[in-house]
């Protein structure tokens, strides 16, 4: 296949940016989340182990290098391109300082690392949304105790969990490849794990496949089959993956997409499509009548609870930046680990077992939760503001695909002008 696109000079920075990533990684054993590229790269960056500061002033430079190359004659995809790997670097060089003893609050770190910041909320804002469960939930007592309790009659059994996810799986690839084309060769593997901080990971392996692990430690509601069968595999981050690894690095040979930096814009947008594909492979009114007719009964759960449930769910679902607002107040020491516990159960109506998994999880990925939720929504702002997209399922689809096979950041998708400069750089 003829090459396409070919910049010598963006090709040469983008090598070193993708050295760099490997070099970090090795500082930081979760910072590199996938790698397909030359093997001799990792080998190489394994064995120079560079010192933080060498990483930093490399980086500065390859940065202050792309900044001299002009977009203006560039095709829109390679300008995609250019911003991508200026936005990756700076991100970059935030990770460094952070690992060398750099300290920054939540919003600075999340717009550093993520290029956007979550907004602020006030317990009042999730009270409203509360009061309005507590006119849905059935018993008397606090909201917490009594959606704990309404919850428990939609656990998937242990021993059904692989028949319900696997039945999910199979209908949101069917649903994602009447939109997209999939490259033939793409695949995945499930594994179910246990002692994890996440509930649910997708390992890209490269070679368009993809290891997919389900964290079984807590138990796990009818609801998450097809949350995570989408989020993790079709049509999000496995065919996130797969697409960029075909389209971009197999046929324009753009490597720097051979390597997934975790901490960094491309995180957001990968988390912020795989939410949204939940609701594009499974709009509101389909989903509950597949899980109606397939999961519930798969799943040994009275089908005419589907439609009640998926009601609560709905109202459930906007006490989603609670955990924002958990993990901001932590991170910054406002407030202790237990404070965030019983923030989340309040607030985000965890169990208590699941928010103290939840405060690991702030631990090991610290801002990292905005990309769940500003992720979705702002995708989700972009796709619905495209002409004709609110309209047409089709040109929804159309606009999804080109976010899922293009070198986007977030600000970029925001297009409100020029991004605010990332933290280190002001």
């Amino acid at each position: 296949m003829k090459q396409k696109n070919t910049n010598p000079i963006l090709n040469k920075l983008a090598e070193s940016y993708t050295r760099l990533v490997l070099a970090v990684g090795q500082h930081d054993q979760d910072y590199v989340d996938a790698y397909y590229g030359p093997p001799e790269w990792k080998e190489l960056a394994e064995h120079e182990k560079l010192p933080l500061e060498t990483i930093k002033r490399k980086a500065s430079g390859v940065l202050a290098e792309l900044r001299t190359v002009s977009a203006t004659r560039m095709d829109e995809m390679s300008r995609y391109r250019h911003e991508y790997i200026v936005k990756q670097l700076q991100a970059l060089l935030t990770r460094a300082n952070m690992l060398a003893g750099t300290k920054l609050t939540f919003d600075e770190e999340s717009r550093s690392l993520y290029d956007a910041v979550a907004p602020t909320n006030t317990e009042g804002h999730f009270q409203e949304t509360l009061r309005e469960l507590n006119d849905l939930l059935p018993g008397t007592g606090s909201v917490a105790g009594r959606y704990e309790k309404y919850k428990k009659d939609f656990v998937i059994p242990k021993e059904k969990l692989d028949k319900v996810f696997m039945a999910a799986t199979v209908e949101s690839r069917k649903r994602t490849k009447e939109h997209i084309a999939l490259p033939p060769t793409e695949s995945f593997t499930v594994e179910y794990v246990t002692g994890k901080s996440w509930s649910g990971y997708n390992w890209y392996k490269g070679g368009t496949t993809s290891l997919i692990q389900i964290n079984t430690d807590l138990p796990i509601f009818i609801d998450r089959a097809v949350d995570l069968s989408s989020h993790e595999g079709y049509p999000g981050h496995h065919v996130y993956n797969s697409l960029l690894e075909q389209r971009l690095v197999i046929e324009r040979k753009w490597v720097e997409f051979s390597v997934y930096a975790l901490y960094s814009p491309q995180s957001l947008i990968a988390e912020g499509t795989a939410n949204y594909g939940i609701d594009m492979a499974f709009p509101q009114n389909e989903r509950v009548k597949f899980e109606q007719e397939v999961l519930f009964p798969a799943a040994g759960l009275d089908p005419s609870k589907a439609e009640q449930y998926y009601r609560v769910h709905a109202v459930f679902q906007k006490l989603s930046y609670a955990g924002n607002e958990a993990a901001r107040r932590y991170l910054n020491g406002e407030i202790t680990r237990e404070d965030a516990a019983r923030w989340l159960t309040e607030y985000a109506l965890m169990e208590r077992e699941r928010a103290q998994q939840r405060t690991r999880f702030f631990d090991a990925y610290r801002s990292y939760v905005i990309n769940y939720n500003v992720g979705k929504d702002l995708v989700r702002k972009y796709i619905e503001s495209r002409p004709g997209a609110k309209t047409s399922d089709e040109k929804r689809w159309k606009e999804f695909e080109q976010i899922l096979s293009s070198p986007r950041v977030p600000s970029g998708l925001r297009d409100q002008g020029p991004a605010t400069p990332p933290y280190q750089n002001q």
